[in-house]
């Protein structure tokens, strides 16, 4: 079974910091590129971040980036994205997701297979 879930999703205060996760179950992520992609109602989905596995190189929308870091567990087939200075606009179901290539496909898109989404508000 092929599988992708997210966790790590809540409710958190503006500045504060969440880690989301995402866990891969029926094949190893190791091989390929997994992308974060957030969409809030009424919103464009968005492509947060990505990072390849073919070389290890990553990618961070302008909006997240110093402050959004992905990174990979390879030891429990994870890949996270810890979030920090979060802003009321992070709000968003947060998902990831693969095409099955060794590199990020960018602009981030489409992709092939995705998990199954974590909420993340940011309030006050």
């Amino acid at each position: 079974q092929v599988q992708l879930v997210e966790s790590g999703g809540g409710l958190v205060q503006p500045g504060g910091s969440l880690t989301l996760s995402c866990a891969a179950s029926g094949f190893t992520l190791d091989y390929y590129a997994i992308g974060w992609f957030r969409q809030a109602p009424g919103k464009e989905r968005e492509g947060v971040s990505c990072i390849s596995s073919s070389d290890g190189s990553t990618y961070y929308a302008d909006s997240v980036k110093g402050r959004f870091t992905i990174s990979r567990d390879n030891a429990k087939n994870t890949i996270n994205l810890q979030m920090n200075s979060l802003k009321p606009e992070d709000t968003a179901g947060y998902y990831c997701a693969t095409d099955f290539m060794p590199s990020c496909r960018l602009p981030m898109g489409n992709y092939d297979y995705w998990g199954q989404g974590t909420q993340v508000t940011v309030s006050s």
